[in-house]
């Protein structure tokens, strides 16, 4: 799945193995799903808050000639004084299997009240080449996208594609619409590779998985800081399982409580 794009991604400070460095591997297909993931707290650490829970969903469709994706995000913070507070994100994209070219659009709320949206297009010049991204919320803007930029079906796939080719570190530009600031950067951990437990999903019990974690980071940033960091277990198909999502003020753990394959539209 595509970072678990909700509010941002990871970076570590590694020495970055860039895109390029992959490219005599041979391309990981990525398999069309509906995913729904069960959200519990992991840890909490704001002081204002006493409890999170909720539900994430994914879906990624084979639209031909790209992939059409959605993932909504729906999470229920209760704070100390016992207070439910509703919040909704709602992200969905659509990109073109060459990787160079996409749209997105995402819209957050609280409590019913948009309080973020972003939308517009991206394109890149070539493979591994610059390009720009067109926003047309939160306002009309176009913003430089450096070389090397991914997206978010092209980065999956190169997480992929490092993990199978036995590389532990990965450092590429990504853009994936979640933000009206451009690009990011993120650093990938690979930290096991491998046959391993499909647990009730007898449909990847025979594909290889491993454990990945991410940090994104604000390119414009002087914080060393990540804006945001996720882990999980990829298989080699590009579903995610065993999510660990770290939000500043809570850690949450996702579980994978559905899982379908999605025939292609072709």
């Amino acid at each position: 799945m595509h970072r678990l794009v909700l509010f941002a991604f990871v970076t570590f400070l590694v020495a970055p193995v860039v895109a390029p460095a992959l490219a005599a591997e041979p391309p990981v297909p990525l398999v069309a799903h509906r995913a729904t993931y069960d959200l519990t707290p992991a840890q909490i650490r704001g002081a204002g808050i006493s409890g999170v829970t909720g539900t994430m969903t994914y879906e990624v469709i084979d639209a031909c000639d790209g992939w059409a994706s959605r993932q909504r995000l729906q999470m229920t913070v209760t704070n100390r004084d016992g207070q439910d507070i509703q919040m909704v994100s709602d992200y969905t994209t659509w990109e073109a299997k060459n990787g160079l070219s996409m749209r997105f659009r995402m819209r957050q709320t609280t409590e019913g009240a948009v309080t973020s949206e972003v939308a517009g297009s991206a394109s890149l010049e070539k493979t591994g080449g610059p390009g720009e991204v067109h926003y047309t919320l939160p306002e009309r803007a176009v913003r430089p996208l450096p070389a090397g930029t991914l997206f978010p079906m092209k980065h999956t796939a190169a997480i992929l594609q490092a993990a199978k080719a036995g590389k532990k570190f990965l450092g590429v530009p990504l853009f994936d619409g979640t933000g009206d600031k451009g690009g990011q950067d993120t650093s990938v951990v690979v930290l096991s590779w491998g046959k391993s437990p499909a647990g009730k999903w007898p449909a990847l019990a025979a594909l290889p998985s491993g454990r990945v974690h991410v940090a994104f980071f604000d390119r414009d940033a002087a914080s060393l800081q990540p804006d945001y960091e996720v882990s999980m277990r990829y298989w080699e198909n590009g579903v995610a399982d065993d999510l660990g999502m770290d939000f500043g003020d809570f850690l949450l753990k996702g579980s994978l409580s559905q899982l379908a394959f999605l025939p292609s539209r072709c």
